[in-house]
């Protein structure tokens, strides 16, 4: 089942949510409930009629791939905790890396067009089948950001428990947003009193009342009257220059819609994930547009990716200027 995708998740999710909110409103938490919980909501998520063991559909394909990948992510973010103190060197940290998104380089190339298929889905190619399950993508970001955090000292701590609680937490685990994990570890930690909790739910409500705006209203009559009669006829510039804006449109109610219901679910395990969208369409230049569209992604690529290269070309001298670095 699609996360936020039915009636039916959102009815079964506030089902399971009601002794956490109970709690939360008494300034109280089950760490045992939450965790709990949380396999029941995954679970529901990876069930499958289809592709599964033994006729069972708890026991989905996608479900074992997502507690052996867990395990996996887990053992070798433990591993170089441990193992750093001793021999903290960059080799390490780089076979580390790899190990960790291996699996996900294999299922995307196992879904490109690099073995002949451009669109393949999951279970339609037995190696995306054998490893792949939905929300891969988001648990390596976390867990690639882990271990580049645990090497720059800024984790003095890990805990096995902690680090599975994060990567595998359910509102966010398809698509976001992506939260830190020191941020997320201080939320857990502490328990906000019963007066706290009542105005985070209040917060939850509204982010799942204007989740329902922008995902199933105004995302439908976009795709209903400006989409597919787009579609109908796709010839000529100025139909795709409205497809074009029409999409871009869709696509930001569709994905900001739910981000919100991703981030009220957080909410109501007392764990406030920032936000993905900040008005994005109101952005000056293209550098704000991504300060603002899908917030934490662009902030992950910004922190993992484009500041540790410019770290490392600057401290090769590959760079010849700071204004070189600031552009």
């Amino acid at each position: 089942m699609i996360p936020y995708g039915t009636f039916t998740f959102f009815l079964i999710a506030f089902v399971v949510l009601i002794p956490v909110i109970i709690l939360g409103l008494q300034g109280k938490r089950s760490r045992i409930y939450n965790g709990l919980s949380t396999l029941i909501m995954i679970e529901l998520i990876f069930s499958s009629d289809k592709h599964n063991l033994f006729g069972q559909t708890w026991l989905s394909v996608q479900f074992i791939n997502f507690i052996l990948y867990i395990l996996w992510q887990v053992a070798i973010i433990l591993y170089y905790w441990k193992s750093r103190a001793k021999n903290n060197t960059f080799s390490k940290f780089f076979i580390v890396v790899v190990l960790s998104i291996l699996p996900l380089v294999i299922v995307k190339i196992a879904q490109s067009s690099l073995i002949g298929a451009s669109s393949i889905q999951f279970h339609e190619s037995k190696v995306v089948e054998l490893i792949g399950f939905l929300g891969i993508s988001y648990i390596t970001f976390k867990s690639v950001q882990l271990l580049m955090e645990i090497r720059d000292g800024s984790i003095k701590e890990v805990n096995f428990w902690k680090i599975i609680q994060f990567i595998s937490f359910f509102p966010t685990i398809s698509s976001g947003p992506i939260d830190r994990y020191k941020r997320f570890a201080k939320d857990e930690q502490k328990i906000p009193s019963g007066v706290q909790y009542h105005q985070m739910l209040l917060k939850a409500v509204h982010f799942i009342m204007i989740g329902f705006l922008y995902k199933y209203i105004i995302a439908y009559l976009i795709q209903v009257y400006a989409i597919n009669p787009l579609m109908l006829d796709f010839n000529g510039f100025t139909t795709k220059w409205l497809y074009m804006y029409a999409y871009s449109l869709y696509l930001f109610f569709d994905f900001a819609g739910y981000s919100l219901f991703a981030i009220a679910f957080s909410y109501i395990y007392g764990i406030q994930t920032p936000p993905n969208f900040k008005q994005p369409f109101k952005a000056k230049n293209i550098k704000d547009f991504w300060n603002r569209w899908h917030m934490t992604l662009s902030f992950w690529f910004r922190d993992c990716i484009y500041m540790r290269t410019l770290f490392f070309l600057s401290k090769k001298k590959l760079l010849k200027s700071q204004f070189a670095m600031s552009n």
